[in-house]
């Protein structure tokens, strides 16, 4: 198997109505043979929502994996220098934190832990989910339509 003995960040950011589609994404890895490193940000963490209690989404996540989730910053950075991970993945990636990323801003658990991540020039993958992004395009078109 491919993934056999790799380590695997899984970083969740807040676009909470996916979460019950994602977390079970690490199920799927961890059959495959990968050790799941759950990563959170601050809001994923804390928030309850319309979508679900912060508090049983990570019970959820504890249970899948048998880890503790990283949900600091403190606890993030030492990803790439301990090399914590082999791949890390971003799912979901919210718009606001991808926006962060693209220009260098390190303020969460998550950004923390994908700075130090490529340190090690390991790959990282990005799973978008935003409304954001479509939401400008349709205010273009929408001047388009006119």
């Amino acid at each position: 198997m491919l993934l056999k003995g790799k380590k695997i960040g899984f970083a969740l950011t807040g676009s909470f109505c996916t979460f019950n589609n994602t977390i079970p994404q690490m199920t799927k890895l961890i059959e495959q043979g990968a050790e799941i490193v759950p990563i959170m940000s601050f809001n994923s963490y804390n928030m309850d929502t319309k979508f679900g209690k912060a508090e049983d989404f990570i019970n959820k996540i504890k249970e899948i994996t048998k880890s503790e989730i990283i949900h600091t910053i403190d606890k993030a950075e030492p990803i790439g220098p301990q090399h914590l991970t082999d791949v890390m993945i971003i799912a979901p990636c919210s718009g606001n934190t991808l926006g962060k990323m693209a220009n260098g801003i390190t303020d969460t658990p998550v950004l923390m832990a994908a700075k130090s991540h490529l340190r090690n020039e390991n790959p990282l993958v990005i799973a978008i989910s935003t409304n954001d992004g479509l939401s400008r395009k349709c205010r273009k078109y929408r001047k388009v339509i006119k």
